[in-house]
């Protein structure tokens, strides 16, 4: 039990486990770092580590300041703050991460290989294969997503488009971004030399990923 925890704490942490709501709506504050797998947004004197899709990190620009929508995922060793940069993404990670064998880590993917948009548009017109190309997405989870959400998506619009990435140093970015998301590394620099080679050097760090993704 929580001993010697004061009362209000543990009606906060039972409120967490329990209520479908997120006791966190949004996070409004000063953005001091940002890469394509997490973003440190400082309000208040304290600094929150969120982790982003790749979705979140091209909508977020150049700007100094943001507000990002959050979600709070509460484990017995860990808290863990997901970010998005608008409600529809996160709605639609919520409606992701509600279906069996469908975690975080895997809704973060999703919506790092594909748009929001195209992610609901594959659920609702069942597009089986499209979802299958997403990295982790097997047959069976595919099956499910399109049984458990079409019906719910159809009543919902399609996300907001993203808007393109602005970055210097693409691979570097791109490849901490991939050992974010738990490949290893030779994998994934192997990933990205294949994706300078079939796109190009004038990739952004979005398209790197999406590519490499394909192969990893």
């Amino acid at each position: 039990m929580c001993a010697g925890i004061p009362d209000l704490v543990k009606k906060c942490v039972y409120t967490f486990r329990n209520n479908k709501n997120n006791m966190f709506d949004y996070i409004d504050g000063r953005l001091t770092f940002k890469c394509p797998a997490y973003i440190v947004v400082e309000a208040g004197g304290v600094g929150y580590h969120i982790n982003i899709s790749l979705n979140t990190y091209s909508s977020l620009g150049t700007s100094e300041r943001c507000k990002i929508y959050v979600w709070l995922h509460i484990k017995e060793d860990a808290h863990t703050l997901y970010g998005f940069m608008d409600e529809g993404e996160r709605r639609l990670f919520l409606h992701l991460i509600s279906v069996s064998g469908i975690g975080p880590n895997t809704g973060r993917m999703m919506l790092s290989s594909i748009t929001p948009a195209e992610i609901q548009t594959a659920i609702v017109n069942a597009d089986l294969p499209l979802i299958q190309r997403i990295k982790g997405i097997g047959v069976k989870s595919a099956q499910r997503l399109v049984l458990e959400l079409q019906d719910k998506l159809k009543k919902e619009g399609t996300g907001s488009l993203i808007a393109a990435p602005l970055s210097n140093t693409v691979r570097e970015e791109s490849l901490s971004a991939l050992m974010m998301l738990g490949f290893a590394k030779a994998p994934a620099e192997k990933s990205l030399d294949f994706a300078v080679k079939s796109g190009g050097a004038d990739l952004t760090v979005e398209q790197m990923i999406k590519i490499a993704l394909k192969n990893l």
